[in-house]
């Protein structure tokens, strides 16, 4: 009788371990789909009628490349976690207007640090590009620091390193915004010794967290005083002069 109540209560345990980890799990994947900030309408229109890129919805991301298909430098970009990756389309444009091919990739239940995938899963949207730099804003940019290793350069947007990048050469541009309520510069400064030393920090004045992107106000985030088309060409400037400095 002793053995069989046992089998019972052990029985009961991990049927009930199971429920927990079923409906932790569904939590998770329910609250990953909830609040995801979608892309504002008219950047995003702005980007499907600029007729010097072309913009491919393909299985590894959204490609943004050159209309004239002269490219030799990549960009594979990392979203923040719960934004639509289209609301970083119209911010990266620049780049592909200026002959860099970007890939924006779909992260995994909308959380970068849920998608395993390396680098090459996104690379290989355009195989023909030999030179692949690898960013990201905000969480995307902490996914993208563990990408790195496979990477000729690392793009931030008001994000920083969980991952200690300090002792390799890799060219690194951090972006950061003066008015960012959640990746502060002051954040991004505690953790400057995750980055080489000669890693290049920027200061966007007036920008903040949300600024990196097109998806609307962000609860907690600075009010930006920068202007969109402001903060878009100082993006495309920063990151395109960077790009196309790299050793080669």
């Amino acid at each position: 009788m002793r053995k069989k109540r046992g089998r019972r209560v052990l029985k009961g345990v991990l049927w009930g371990l199971v429920i927990v980890l079923v409906l932790g799990a569904g939590g998770i994947i329910a609250w990953s789909q909830i609040g995801v900030m979608a892309a504002e309408p008219e950047p995003l229109a702005s980007v499907r009628e600029n007729p010097e890129i072309t913009v491919e919805d393909a299985a590894q991301g959204i490609v943004l490349a050159p209309a004239d298909g002269e490219s030799d430098l990549g960009l594979v970009f990392v979203p923040g976690a719960k934004v639509d990756p289209w609301g970083y389309a119209a911010i990266l444009q620049g780049l592909a207007e200026e002959g860099i091919t970007v890939v924006i990739t779909r992260p995994w239940l909308n959380l970068a640090f849920f998608d395993p995938r390396g680098l090459d899963s996104f690379t290989s949207a355009a195989p023909d590009i030999d030179e692949w730099s690898v960013g990201g804003h905000s969480l995307g940019g902490v996914r993208a620091c563990q990408l790195a290793a496979d990477a000729d350069a690392l793009v931030l947007f008001g994000s920083y390193c969980a991952t200690d990048l300090s002792a390799t050469d890799l060219p690194v541009l951090s972006l950061a915004g003066s008015a960012d309520g959640l990746s502060t510069p002051e954040k991004i400064d505690d953790v400057r010794d995750q980055l080489p030393t000669d890693a290049e920090m920027i200061e966007i004045d007036g920008a903040s967290h949300a600024s990196f992107g097109d998806y609307g106000p962000q609860a907690g985030d600075g009010t930006p005083t920068i202007s969109s088309e402001k903060m878009h060409a100082e993006v495309t400037d920063r990151v395109g002069a960077f790009l196309e400095n790299l050793p080669r």
